[in-house]
């Protein structure tokens, strides 16, 4: 083997790694999230979680991404150590699909249609699709098209490239006898487990022995221990991802460890018992890319079946390694937990995390507007207290959710994804604004408190109206997150005006009548601005959220609801529910 195949050899491995990676992340981004979202909700039972990693690892083609991303989910709280344990086996067989896309290379046949079916046939095909798609679409999802139908014809390419750079090595007597050192199990499994830890990627590392097998000097009984090494290996991918996570993270990734290295030794020790016996004949035969696909699944779906039933045992062996501390017992889980660095790999679901971490900041400034309603007939210190421990964590949300969003902007995102971090950034803000207007109120009370002074009667009912109608204008503007009705929150927005302004026009006529102190007259003047100023931000994040669905709706097209029948409707129905007496 000169030289120069020695360089063809590594060009086509850098190739076949960047297609696999390209396509991957085509893939990704063409799932905007939806796959982790589904991993996230449907793991209620261990057999579903199985199915859900199988089928999610084979679309995105990484068992490596799935197992980190549930290191994620398990480090921010979103799911139990338990049903993690079924994804971390599915993916192991998710990850199979690429050995059999791959093994489609060795197909050998004149017929016409058979060639067909083979990827030096097709690919070139697809990259000239996936071209055409990235240079003259301007929709993003055909652009991800674009990139997956490159990426894979890059794959094939590099893995045909491969395969003609090491086929010199079939008549190398030194090249047969270093193969034969991996015939010993323990070796073979040391070579595979490292080489696919270097490269990080099982489904490379697999799709690097096929295309040695293309030479014909790589037997079966060298390869079977290979590739068992392999499925060790990949599980330095999300033990390196746990580094710095919780104890339970660490867990998952210790799980994901275990699987594979029991799954391994008990598959060799049945294998080459049964050998003993036996003598399996097809050891001595050159292994091809289908065999090895054979062997890769066979493998990773019999662990799978044997060690299924033994899921509590598994996740209690995690325990064992890494030891529950007093600390971790006593931990309770934080909204914010759900913003995990991991996820920013996934930018569709880190903005789903984020979006989820804004709704929770918004549900804290509820709470605490409902808290400063107690303090306008019975003022107590206490809820100014909690009042104001609830601004200072809210603005921990802001600094928290500000920072990871920007952290996500440094990533590759599509224009509707960064159309969706602008909005949540703005929204974060707006909300943070809200439970300053809040605590405003609550700081109101309290100077009346200290100079002894109250709102008349009929002041505290006319405030009790327009804080309930707020708080109607939260409640619907929380419900946007949901996709619930814009519509709403601008009617709502329309009778809150309507009520400040009158309710002013009242207040000036106590003053006239000399009904009410000029002190006091500051005081709601200072609580109705905070209000307004609610009612403005709920507007805003309602218009931000609102340019989150199909249709955009700009400030200026405000107007055109006044003469929607649905709007009048509900406008009428607000209007006569807060009204002052």
């Amino acid at each position: 083997m000169s030289i120069f195949n020695a360089l063809t050899l590594f060009g086509g491995l850098a190739l076949f790694l960047y297609g696999m990676d390209l396509m991957g992340k085509g893939l990704e981004q063409a799932s905007g999230g939806k796959l982790e979202k589904i991993l996230e909700n449907l793991t209620s039972n261990i057999f579903k979680a199985v199915l859900l990693g199988i089928g999610v690892t084979s679309v995105i083609q990484s068992s490596s991404a799935t197992t980190v991303m549930v290191v994620g989910f398990v480090n921010s709280g979103i799911m139990p150590l338990s049903r993690a344990i079924g994804i971390i086996m599915g993916a192991n067989i998710g990850t199979t699909v690429t050995a059999w896309i791959l093994s489609l290379a060795g197909i050998e046949s004149s017929n016409f249609f058979i060639q067909l079916l083979k990827p030096t046939s097709f690919s070139p095909v697809l990259a000239v699709i996936g071209i055409v798609l990235l240079m003259f679409s301007k929709k993003e999802k055909k652009k991800n098209i674009g990139n997956i139908l490159i990426g894979f014809a890059i794959l094939m390419f590099g893995m045909d490239t491969m395969s003609g750079a090491v086929e010199p090595l079939a008549d190398v007597p030194a090249f047969t006898n270093i193969l034969l050192m991996f015939s010993n199990p323990i070796l073979g499994v040391m070579a595979g487990a490292i080489l696919t830890a270097v490269i990080q990627s099982s489904s490379a590392s697999v799709g690097i022995l096929q295309a040695l097998c293309m030479t014909g000097s790589v037997r079966y009984s060298t390869a079977l221990p290979i590739i068992m090494g392999q499925n060790i290996g990949t599980c330095i991918t999300a033990i390196l991802s746990a580094i710095g996570a919780n104890r339970n993270a660490k867990r998952a990734a210790c799980v994901h460890l275990l699987f594979n290295l029991i799954g391994t030794t008990l598959f060799l020790c049945v294998f080459y018992t049964l050998n003993l016996f036996m003598d399996f004949p097809f050891l001595v035969e050159s292994a091809t890319p289908v065999g090895i696909a054979t062997i890769h699944t066979t493998f990773n779906v019999t662990a799978t079946i044997l060690l299924l039933p033994f899921n509590r045992i598994l996740e209690k062996l995690a325990y064992l390694v890494i030891r529950e501390t007093e600390e971790e017992k006593h931990t309770t889980k934080k909204s914010l937990d759900i913003l995990d660095e991991r996820f920013l790999e996934v930018p569709g679901y880190a903005l789903e995390q984020g979006k989820a971490a804004a709704l929770a900041m918004f549900e804290e400034t509820r709470r605490s507007l409902d808290m400063s309603s107690t303090l306008m007939e019975s003022y107590a210190s206490e809820t100014v207290g909690k009042i104001r421990e609830s601004e200072d964590l809210v603005d921990g949300y802001e600094n928290q959710i500000g920072n990871y969003l920007l952290a996500l902007s440094r990533k590759t995102l599509s224009s509707k994804e960064s159309q969706a971090l602008s909005v949540l950034l703005h929204t974060v803000s707006d909300i943070e604004t809200i439970s300053d207007q809040t605590c405003n109120i609550a700081i109101a009370y309290k100077g009346m408190e200290s100079k002894e002074e109250r709102f008349s009667e009929k002041a505290v009912q006319e405030l009790k109206v327009q804080q309930k109608a707020v708080e109607a204008l939260v409640d619907a503007t929380i419900g946007m997150f949901e996709n619930r009705a814009y519509i709403e929150v601008y009617a709502y927005d329309q009778v809150i005006e309507e009520l400040l302004k009158e309710i002013k026009e009242r207040h000036v006529i106590r003053l006239i009548n000399n009904e009410c102190s000029i002190s006091l007259g500051m005081r709601l003047t200072d609580i109705l601005n905070s209000y307004e100023r609610i009612a403005g931000r709920c507007m805003r994040i309602a218009n931000y959220l609102s340019q989150l669905g199909e249709k955009e709706l700009e400030i200026h097209d405000h107007e055109n609801l006044l003469a929607l029948s649905d709007y009048q409707e509900l406008y009428g129905e607000y209007k006569k529910k807060y009204c002052l007496n």
